[in-house]
Protein backbone atom coordinates (compact mmCIF):
# COMPACT_ATOMS: atom_id res chain seq x y z
CA UNK A 1 0.00 0.00 0.00
CA UNK A 2 1.55 3.88 -0.96
CA UNK A 3 0.40 6.98 0.23
CA UNK A 4 -0.06 9.28 -2.45
CA UNK A 5 -0.97 12.97 -2.42
CA UNK A 6 -2.25 15.38 -4.70
CA UNK A 7 -2.01 19.29 -4.90
CA UNK A 8 -3.42 21.74 -6.87
CA UNK A 9 -3.22 25.57 -7.37
CA UNK A 10 -5.56 27.20 -9.73
CA UNK A 11 -2.66 30.20 -11.34
CA UNK A 12 0.89 29.37 -11.58
CA UNK A 13 1.83 32.47 -9.91
CA UNK A 14 0.58 30.67 -6.43
CA UNK A 15 2.83 28.50 -4.39
CA UNK A 16 2.24 24.79 -3.60
CA UNK A 17 4.47 24.23 -1.36
CA UNK A 18 2.41 24.43 2.06
CA UNK A 19 -0.43 21.72 -0.22
CA UNK A 20 2.88 19.50 -0.39
CA UNK A 21 4.33 20.28 3.18
CA UNK A 22 1.16 19.12 4.49
CA UNK A 23 0.64 16.19 2.14
CA UNK A 24 4.31 14.75 3.01
CA UNK A 25 3.63 15.19 6.77
CA UNK A 26 0.38 13.43 5.85
CA UNK A 27 2.53 10.52 5.10
CA UNK A 28 2.19 10.53 1.24
CA UNK A 29 5.19 9.31 -0.12
CA UNK A 30 5.05 11.30 -3.37
CA UNK A 31 2.84 14.43 -4.61
CA UNK A 32 1.36 14.98 -8.21
CA UNK A 33 0.86 19.07 -8.64
CA UNK A 34 -0.95 20.76 -10.91
CA UNK A 35 -0.18 24.28 -11.79
CA UNK A 36 -2.44 26.70 -13.01
CA UNK A 37 -5.52 24.34 -13.60
CA UNK A 38 -8.96 24.48 -13.23
CA UNK A 39 -10.60 21.96 -11.08
CA UNK A 40 -13.27 21.36 -13.16
CA UNK A 41 -11.15 19.84 -15.86
CA UNK A 42 -10.13 16.18 -16.14
CA UNK A 43 -7.33 17.02 -18.35
CA UNK A 44 -5.44 17.89 -15.95
CA UNK A 45 -1.81 16.46 -16.55
CA UNK A 46 -0.59 15.67 -12.97
CA UNK A 47 -3.66 14.79 -12.07
CA UNK A 48 -4.00 11.94 -15.06
CA UNK A 49 -0.87 10.83 -14.05
CA UNK A 50 -1.92 10.85 -10.04
CA UNK A 51 -4.41 8.65 -11.05
CA UNK A 52 -2.51 5.99 -13.27
CA UNK A 53 -0.17 6.10 -10.40
CA UNK A 54 -2.56 4.68 -8.04
CA UNK A 55 -2.63 1.08 -7.69
CA UNK A 56 -5.68 -0.98 -5.70
CA UNK A 57 -5.16 -0.42 -2.00
CA UNK A 58 -3.42 3.13 -2.44
CA UNK A 59 -4.66 5.69 -0.15
CA UNK A 60 -4.91 9.05 -1.74
CA UNK A 61 -4.58 12.07 0.60
CA UNK A 62 -5.69 15.55 -0.79
CA UNK A 63 -6.01 18.59 1.79
CA UNK A 64 -9.50 19.81 0.19
CA UNK A 65 -11.87 17.88 -2.25
CA UNK A 66 -12.11 21.15 -3.90
CA UNK A 67 -8.16 20.39 -5.18
CA UNK A 68 -9.28 17.79 -6.98
CA UNK A 69 -13.24 18.27 -8.24
CA UNK A 70 -14.81 21.40 -9.34
CA UNK A 71 -18.22 20.61 -8.85
CA UNK A 72 -20.44 18.56 -6.24
CA UNK A 73 -21.13 15.56 -9.05
CA UNK A 74 -17.50 15.77 -10.62
CA UNK A 75 -16.52 14.77 -6.66
CA UNK A 76 -18.86 11.94 -6.24
CA UNK A 77 -18.06 10.41 -9.52
CA UNK A 78 -14.36 10.96 -8.62
CA UNK A 79 -15.21 9.10 -5.01
CA UNK A 80 -16.91 6.50 -6.28
CA UNK A 81 -14.05 5.73 -9.42
CA UNK A 82 -11.64 5.91 -7.06
CA UNK A 83 -13.69 3.41 -4.59
CA UNK A 84 -14.35 0.70 -7.70
CA UNK A 85 -10.52 0.77 -8.00
CA UNK A 86 -9.77 -0.20 -4.23
CA UNK A 87 -8.65 3.38 -3.93
CA UNK A 88 -9.31 5.45 -0.44
CA UNK A 89 -9.50 8.93 0.13
CA UNK A 90 -8.69 11.05 2.41
CA UNK A 91 -9.08 14.77 3.05
CA UNK A 92 -7.30 16.55 5.64
CA UNK A 93 -9.71 19.22 6.25
CA UNK A 94 -12.57 16.96 5.31
CA UNK A 95 -13.03 14.25 7.76
CA UNK A 96 -16.50 12.97 6.19
CA UNK A 97 -14.51 11.68 3.14
CA UNK A 98 -12.35 9.12 4.54
CA UNK A 99 -14.79 6.97 4.08
CA UNK A 100 -14.10 2.88 2.36
CA UNK A 101 -16.54 3.06 -0.37
CA UNK A 102 -15.79 -0.47 -1.14
CA UNK A 103 -18.01 -1.06 2.25
CA UNK A 104 -21.91 -1.17 2.05
CA UNK A 105 -21.82 1.78 4.83
CA UNK A 106 -19.25 3.61 2.27
CA UNK A 107 -21.33 3.76 -0.86
CA UNK A 108 -24.62 4.65 1.19
CA UNK A 109 -22.95 7.78 2.52
CA UNK A 110 -21.24 8.46 -1.31
CA UNK A 111 -25.41 7.61 -2.40
CA UNK A 112 -26.27 10.66 0.45
CA UNK A 113 -24.02 12.74 -1.08
CA UNK A 114 -25.14 11.91 -4.30
CA UNK A 115 -28.95 12.86 -3.86
CA UNK A 116 -27.87 15.99 -1.97
CA UNK A 117 -25.64 17.50 -4.70
CA UNK A 118 -28.14 16.75 -7.37
CA UNK A 119 -30.79 18.41 -5.09
CA UNK A 120 -28.80 21.05 -4.93
CA UNK A 121 -28.60 21.43 -8.57
CA UNK A 122 -32.12 20.80 -9.22
CA UNK A 123 -32.69 23.54 -6.46
CA UNK A 124 -30.59 26.31 -8.41
CA UNK A 125 -32.00 25.43 -12.04
CA UNK A 126 -35.69 25.52 -10.75
CA UNK A 127 -35.01 29.04 -9.02
CA UNK A 128 -33.04 30.10 -12.39
CA UNK A 129 -36.05 29.35 -13.97
CA UNK A 130 -38.49 30.73 -12.00
CA UNK A 131 -36.41 34.01 -11.29
CA UNK A 132 -36.84 34.31 -15.73
CA UNK A 133 -40.48 33.58 -15.88
CA UNK A 134 -41.37 35.87 -13.37
CA UNK A 135 -38.99 38.23 -15.39
CA UNK A 136 -40.46 37.73 -18.49
CA UNK A 137 -43.64 38.25 -17.03
CA UNK A 138 -42.73 42.00 -15.79
CA UNK A 139 -41.80 42.47 -19.32
CA UNK A 140 -37.73 41.57 -18.91
CA UNK A 141 -36.05 39.28 -20.50
CA UNK A 142 -32.88 38.98 -18.54
CA UNK A 143 -29.31 40.62 -19.03
CA UNK A 144 -28.06 44.05 -17.67
CA UNK A 145 -30.87 47.26 -17.63
CA UNK A 146 -30.59 49.21 -20.61
CA UNK A 147 -29.54 52.67 -19.97
CA UNK A 148 -32.06 54.05 -22.27
CA UNK A 149 -34.78 55.22 -19.96
CA UNK A 150 -38.41 55.88 -21.04
CA UNK A 151 -37.01 59.58 -20.52
CA UNK A 152 -34.00 58.87 -22.70
CA UNK A 153 -36.48 56.63 -25.38
CA UNK A 154 -39.02 59.55 -25.23
CA UNK A 155 -35.76 62.21 -25.81
CA UNK A 156 -34.25 60.39 -28.47
CA UNK A 157 -37.91 60.37 -30.24
CA UNK A 158 -37.88 63.98 -30.38
CA UNK A 159 -34.82 64.74 -31.46
CA UNK A 160 -34.88 62.22 -34.43
CA UNK A 161 -37.84 63.58 -35.70
CA UNK A 162 -36.48 67.22 -35.50
CA UNK A 163 -33.80 65.44 -37.91
CA UNK A 164 -31.12 65.18 -35.46
CA UNK A 165 -28.26 62.33 -36.43
CA UNK A 166 -27.72 59.14 -33.72
CA UNK A 167 -24.22 60.68 -32.85
CA UNK A 168 -25.80 63.94 -31.89
CA UNK A 169 -28.28 62.23 -29.78
CA UNK A 170 -26.01 59.83 -28.25
CA UNK A 171 -23.74 62.29 -26.80
CA UNK A 172 -26.94 64.78 -25.79
CA UNK A 173 -27.83 61.52 -23.92
CA UNK A 174 -24.70 60.65 -22.38
CA UNK A 175 -24.99 57.18 -24.55
CA UNK A 176 -24.16 54.73 -26.73
CA UNK A 177 -24.85 55.31 -30.46
CA UNK A 178 -25.56 51.68 -30.77
CA UNK A 179 -27.74 52.01 -27.46
CA UNK A 180 -29.61 55.28 -29.40
CA UNK A 181 -30.09 53.54 -32.94
CA UNK A 182 -31.73 50.03 -30.44
CA UNK A 183 -33.88 52.15 -28.91
CA UNK A 184 -35.08 54.13 -32.14
CA UNK A 185 -35.67 51.17 -33.98
CA UNK A 186 -38.39 50.00 -31.51
CA UNK A 187 -40.21 52.83 -31.35
CA UNK A 188 -39.81 54.40 -35.06
CA UNK A 189 -41.65 52.20 -38.20
CA UNK A 190 -38.65 51.93 -40.72
CA UNK A 191 -41.08 54.48 -43.35
CA UNK A 192 -40.87 57.31 -40.50
CA UNK A 193 -37.70 56.26 -38.80
CA UNK A 194 -36.22 60.32 -40.28
CA UNK A 195 -33.16 60.68 -42.12
CA UNK A 196 -30.56 57.61 -42.15
CA UNK A 197 -27.75 58.33 -39.09
CA UNK A 198 -25.23 60.01 -39.64
CA UNK A 199 -21.80 58.56 -37.78
CA UNK A 200 -19.65 61.40 -37.30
Amino acid sequence: MSVVGYARVSTREQNPEAQEAELTAAGAERVFVDHGASSRSDERAQWRACLEYLRPGDVLVIRALDRVAGTELMAIEIIRDLGRRGVRLRSLTEPFLDVDTSTPMGEAIVGIMAVLAQLRVSTIRENTNRGLAHARAQGRVGGRPSVMTPERVAAATRMRADGQSIAHIAKVLGVGKSSVARALAKTLPPTSAGPSPRQA
